[in-house]
């Protein structure tokens, strides 16, 4: 009776073994958000075949398609506006790809204790998604899954913030009014009449 909760360990081999492999029966999930760098402190973004950490929050280009791969935790990241894969190269280099079924485009996503997320590159074990300080890509072959580099925040894509610099807020709240400023004027006051 001891173990009766335990998996078998062949139940455990086949969990592992479905999780490193395309899923074609499950059902996919796919979920929007953005990727918020922890060294660079901006989104992630596709712009074509260049990715970056430099996105203010609520840019077009930081929302992100993130697809399940398989019933385990396993993803694809697309760009919503350019539509383009994040895919690593042979080379350890961060690029947009407009098919994501390749296993260089298939990172597993692993939540840290610190409660940032790392995307680990399905095809090179131990290579990481990573990003510099002004937000460049990291090469992989250099990055590791405690550094800071490769630490990520999931966030919720609210959109085009409504007032993306000074100039424009100013402009939203001017005033109608006279060409020449004005004196207020003492306001008189009509007597009443006494009874």
């Amino acid at each position: 009776s001891q173990g009766e909760n335990q998996p078998s360990p062949n139940f455990n081999q086949y969990v592992r073994d479905q999780g490193a492999m395309t899923d074609q029966l499950s059902r996919r999930q796919i979920r929007e958000y953005q990727l918020y760098s922890r060294t660079s402190g901006k989104h992630v973004q596709v712009n074509g075949k260049r990715i970056t950490a430099t996105a203010e929050d609520g840019n077009k280009f930081a929302k992100l398609i993130v697809e399940t791969d398989t019933f385990g935790s396993r993803v694809r990241i697309k760009g919503a506006e350019s539509e383009k894969y994040i895919c690593m190269s042979k080379r350890g280099k961060l690029i947009g790809k407009p098919n994501g079924k390749s296993k260089d485009c298939i990172f597993t996503e692993i939540v840290l204790e610190n409660n940032y997320t790392a995307f680990q590159n399905a095809r090179h074990e131990g290579w990481y998604m990573a990003f510099t300080r002004k937000g460049r890509p990291r090469k992989a072959t250099k990055s590791r899954q405690n550094q800071r580099e490769a630490h990520f925040i999931k966030r919720l894509y609210r959109g085009q913030l409504p007032f993306p610099n000074n100039a424009e807020r100013q402009k939203q709240f001017e005033f109608v009014g006279s060409s020449s400023p004005t004196r207020r004027t003492k306001r008189t006051r009509t007597p009443r009449p006494r009874t």
